[in-house]
């Protein structure tokens, strides 16, 4: 299929009136477009809209949109250009059916601003009715030509409505403009229904009840007290550590049983905060549906919570060659290691999560030479006298960045040599470089928001030769006024064979280990901190659990020593992502 559908005539005019007033279109009535298939735009071209619309955008700061979604599935703008490839910005509203006002600031277009300290928080921001994600491709605003929305696998025929759009030069503000308030007393979005929708409280106290009656130990797991699988046998040595038996890597067990590391980041010690009443559910149902990582009295992973917010921080890498800092890394170790060191239940330490400056390696060096002086920053000097180039740019910052992973590791070590070292969690396409870096640790993690895993985990340990541990993965469904998240399925039960594909395909591969999903809880509809509000919870904001993908996951987890060993092949369905059917593979939602 043709990526881009550029006919004009493809775009449904009611009665529309387009006027010229200093620079600005306004639409007298609604435009709106359908989109179909498997990647579906429209595109506006502005000239034929009216000639003597400027196409030197440079002096406004905002796109500015009156607009109204039919879906909460996130679409591209993309502007296109005379003298150059289009530039983007990925759009998700929140909830739908609703007018809103969209000021969209343009600079995102040309580029990345330097905040951030993870990829989330550098390529995330939002507003009060819509956020965005900065993933260009970038470029300037000089000559623009037309305008383009487009929808990857759009589900039900998804519909925009724009009843205005003009350029502004200061931010006009992003509001709701109707149907307030938005959510409901149960915190759902207030303006669509769905089947399972909660109306009262009688019914979310049933519904919760009866999910009670499910949590009864099943033995299909066959796991010993720590989780491991109990009819196996290797080194016992008090604490989990790594074996590779038959050409196959595996954690081992305080008892000496293999085991495999399943759970949910935000479910219970290692994966975030639990809160109210839901808390007392977490593990019950973790051992319910065969997870063996995260509850309480399960076996748990620590993310060790680095100094890296005092003094100095570009995009992740801080002032790694400063005294300060590696005295605050070590007291920072001592106090978070030191009380678990004897812990048999402890994983493993993460040491962090998605560093952000992969692929702007020059854009840190600049950031550091234009900061404050700094340890790194004398350091910096010293290296760039030899000469200036990207290449060497490059090399500095890895440099630096394996400077704080010594650290890192030294530290914990130091305090704690009964437990592994988990990774850094990459994010995003690593670099060769970057990920070569994870030598350092035990266990390489990865993060993969991919239909399948195999290739990134493959990678993963052909760079670094440890065995690898996948940090982050989800699917989700744009539904019940949340997003869909990273990657796509058609519906809730589609993403229970989502979940089934990309968990036992990577656990065919010797060098896994486990997988944890995000997350446990769908995000709020109103998004969190950075705007993120997807439908890619183990349970929805009710604390109710998606049934389809729980009876995946315990189905997987029925099979996955089987699959690993090699006694048994893996699930082997795609997914379909839209009606359109199943994602080309790899691909990325």
């Amino acid at each position: 299929m043709t990526k881009f559908l550029k006919s004009i005539q493809q775009i449904i005019f009611i009665s529309i009136q387009i006027i010229l007033f200093s620079g600005t279109i306004y639409a007298q009535e609604v435009l709106k477009f359908t989109f179909n298939g498997t990647v579906s735009e429209h595109r506006l071209n502005l000239k034929d809209m009216n000639p003597v619309l400027p196409s030197d955008w440079t002096g406004y700061s905002h796109l500015v949109m009156e607009m109204r979604t039919s879906s909460p599935q996130r679409f591209s703008i993309w502007l296109y250009r005379t003298n150059g490839t289009p530039v983007r910005v990925r759009f998700q509203p929140f909830g739908q059916n609703v007018w809103f006002k969209a000021s969209l600031p343009l600079k995102y277009f040309e580029g990345r601003d330097k905040s951030g300290f993870d990829l989330a928080s550098a390529g995330n921001r939002r507003t009060n009715s819509f956020w965005f994600s900065i993933e260009g491709p970038f470029g300037d605003i000089k000559s623009i030509e037309s305008i383009g929305f487009e929808m990857v696998y759009p589900l039900n025929q998804p519909t925009i409505e724009i009843r205005s759009l003009h350029l502004a030069n200061k931010d006009e503000g992003s509001e709701f403009l109707e149907k307030l308030p938005l959510l409901d007393e149960f915190k759902q979005w207030a303006n669509a229904d769905w089947p399972g929708k909660i109306k009262s409280k009688d019914q979310l106290d049933r519904e919760l009840a009866d999910e009670e009656k499910t949590w009864t130990s099943s033995e299909d797991f066959n796991y010993c007290e720590f989780s491991g699988y109990k009819n196996t046998k290797s080194k016992a040595t008090g604490f989990f550590h790594i074996e590779l038996v038959d050409r196959k890597w595996w954690f081992v067990d305080p008892h000496g049983h293999l085991f495999l590391s399943t759970g949910s980041n935000g479910a219970g010690a290692g994966f975030g905060d639990r809160t109210g009443q839901s808390a007392d559910r977490i593990t019950p149902r973790l051992k319910a549906w065969g997870m063996t990582t995260g509850g309480i009295g399960m076996p748990y992973t620590v993310m060790i919570r680095w100094p890296e917010t005092q003094g100095p921080n570009f995009l992740g890498l801080p002032d790694v060659y400063s005294e300060e800092f590696a005295n605050s890394i070590d007291h920072a170790a001592n106090a978070q290691c030191s009380p678990i060191k004897d812990d048999p239940l402890v994983l493993g330490y993460f040491v962090g999560n998605e560093p952000a400056f992969d692929g702007r390696e020059s854009e840190v060096v600049d950031m550091i030479l234009a900061g404050p002086a700094t340890a790194t920053q004398n350091k910096l000097k010293e290296f760039l006298a030899q000469g200036d180039n990207q290449k060497l740019r490059k090399e500095f910052i890895i440099s630096a960045f394996e400077k704080y992973l010594d650290l890192a590791c030294t530290a914990i070590k130091k305090y704690d040599q009964n437990h592994l070292t988990l990774g850094i969690r990459f994010g995003g396409s690593i670099s060769d470089e970057l990920l070569r870096t994870a030598r350092i640790f035990d266990v390489c993690s990865v993060n993969v928001y991919e239909y399948e895993p195999m290739w990134q985990v493959e990678r993963a340990y052909r760079y670094t030769g440890r065995p690898v541990l996948i940090g982050e993965f989800h699917i989700g469904v744009p539904a019940n006024g949340l997003g869909a998240g990273l990657v796509q399925a058609k519906d809730q039960t589609e993403r229970g064979i989502a979940y089934r594909y990309y968990v036992e395909q990577a656990a065919s591969l010797g060098c896994f280990l486990g997988a944890y999903w995000f997350q446990w809880r769908d995000e709020p509809v109103l998004g969190r901190r950075d705007g993120e509000n997807y439908n890619i919870g183990f349970v929805d904001i009710n604390d109710r659990p998606y049934k389809e993908l729980v009876e995946a996951a315990k189905m997987t987890n029925e099979r996955l020593y089987g699959v690993h060993s090699g006694k048994i092949a893996p699930f082997n369905q795609m997914p379909k992502a839209s009606d359109a059917g199943t994602p080309s593979s790899p691909w990325k939602f």
